[in-house]
């Protein structure tokens, strides 16, 4: 985003920060690891949506270690790449735009094994149990998950297909 003027708004970056740090936790709280979530974040609060190693580091004050296991893991996901730098032996970790919609696809396949574990859970404990009752409602849900997703996911490629 630009000012009328054409220069992009100047940022807080204590502002920057808490964001990070607010959206990293989020992240965690969903299952992410720490370090991957906070470099991710960092990522998705650049303009130009990626930074080198040494940028990460000093921005989220974490070691050169940490970045590349977080890295390692984002790239994994497929929601992080590596480019070099032209001229340069540097590496850029870059974000994805597509990060989010990689994230949940991937996730299917994390549904595919909640229900065939769910189902073995349920066949484990007996259908008609307390546990069995409460399993199958778990392993209804994640088919309904299942179900639904890709339609979803249609969806959203279709909306971003449009113009503007």
């Amino acid at each position: 985003m630009k000012t009328a003027e054409g220069r992009r708004p100047e940022r807080d970056p204590r502002a920057v920060e808490r964001f990070v740090e607010r959206f990293a936790g989020a992240l965690v709280d969903a299952g992410m690891p720490r370090m991957p979530a906070l470099v991710f974040a960092a990522l998705l609060a650049t303009d130009d949506a990626r930074l080198t190693a040494e940028e990460l580091v000093d921005q989220l004050r974490i070691s050169r270690a940490a970045v590349s296991a977080a890295v390692r893991y984002l790239t994994g996901l497929g929601i992080l790449r590596r480019e070099r730098q032209p001229g340069s032996r540097r590496e850029q970790y870059v974000f994805e735009n597509d990060s989010w919609y990689e994230m949940v696809a991937r996730r299917e396949q994390v549904l595919d094994r909640w229900v065939v574990t769910t189902r073995a859970g349920i066949d484990a404990v007996g259908a008609a149990s307390p546990a069995g009752t409460r399993l199958a409602e778990s392993l209804a849900f994640f088919e309904f998950l299942q179900a639904e997703m890709p339609a979803l996911l249609v969806r959203w490629r279709r909306q971003q297909a449009r113009p503007s």
